[in-house]
């Protein structure tokens, strides 16, 4: 496969599924203003730091009530990561790859855009309400997912769609968790309040995760949270089930056995996987958890580096003992 075509493929799932967990962290904020009294659950701006792009919010001067943060997670021109960026940066790449990908895959996603584009021109409907906007983001993209799982023949080019959105999954998963633990909360004395249960309990319903944690935990537990989102080996949006099955997508892709690597992507998210399987409750909380998952997205985006390096870039790189 050209580098050319697996870059596009890859970048495309990764858009789709950043569009789609923006619109889960509009939808569920939004109904988390409506659950928390006297307007408490106001708070936007954790949402532009859960993007990592708080600086660039400040630095446009935006105002940081509702209308302002959805406009610009949303609809904003001139904002690389707003939904509407996202699906014509996922639209462009699938119309270099019309040939690769099934055509209704392509004719969803080019519908996708359209229909985000028409919502952006008259953008005051949603920022009142984002509620039916955002399930429609997300009923969208999970319609291509399906489509792409069903209907792709699952060689390089499924691997590397799959990859993309695994990779962008552990990382927004990652995030949300952190600006959950570390902003959201008003005050300490919130801690254990109903307010802290109402607000753990918005966070699984931002990555449809409270009906798979219910089953596993029942009632509401931070660490139980922190420990499903991090360490769960079977739940999908789970850190480690996203990077479990992203090192199986590098594997069947160059082939190399599991156990080993080849490259300098393998090395890095084996050693990162590896990690992150043995670590314990004790040991996240010991370090803390911001630490933690700063680290963990620090070596996340370390992890896309070496992806870049070793399938995309003109000059890729290869690992000294396999160059051998």
């Amino acid at each position: 496969m050209l580098s050319r075509v697996a870059e596009a493929i890859y970048w495309m799932s990764r858009y789709l599924e950043r569009a789609e967990n923006i619109a889960r962290f509009l939808d569920v904020n939004w109904h988390l203003t409506l659950d928390t009294p006297g307007g408490r659950g106001e708070q936007w701006m954790p949402l532009v730091s859960a993007m990592g792009d708080h600086s660039l919010f400040v630095d446009r001067e935006l105002a940081g009530n509702r209308k302002s943060v959805i406009r610009f997670l949303a609809f904003d021109p001139e904002y690389p990561n707003s939904i509407v960026n996202c699906l014509a940066r996922a639209r462009d790449n699938a119309r270099t790859i019309r040939e690769i990908i099934p055509t209704e895959m392509w004719e969803q996603t080019n519908t996708f855009y359209h229909m985000v584009r028409e919502a952006a021109r008259d953008c005051e409907t949603v920022l009142n309400n984002p509620y039916q906007f955002c399930d429609e983001v997300k009923r969208r993209d999970l319609t291509i997912s399906g489509i792409a799982g069903d209907a792709m023949s699952h060689d390089e080019a499924w691997d590397f769609f799959r990859l993309g959105r695994l990779l962008e999954r552990a990382d927004k998963t990652s995030r949300i968790l952190d600006v959950k633990y570390f902003i959201l909360l008003p005050h300490p004395t919130d801690i254990g309040s109903n307010l802290d249960y109402v607000q753990w309990g918005a966070l699984l319903k931002a990555i449809s995760a409270l009906e798979a944690y219910r089953r596993r935990h029942g009632r509401i537990q931070p660490e139980r949270i922190v420990e499903f989102l991090l360490l769960d080996h079977d739940f999908p949006r789970s850190v480690l089930c996203c990077l479990i099955k992203a090192q199986e997508c590098l594997h069947a892709i160059t082939g190399t056995p599991a156990g080993y690597f080849a490259n300098p992507a393998e090395k890095r998210i084996g050693l990162l996987t590896g990690d992150l399987a043995y670590s314990g409750l004790e040991e996240i909380f010991s370090a803390g958890l911001h630490e933690f998952t700063d680290n963990l997205q620090t070596r996340m985006n370390l992890v896309d580096t070496a992806i870049y390096d070793t399938f995309f870039s003109t000059f890729p790189a290869i690992d000294a003992a396999s160059q051998q």
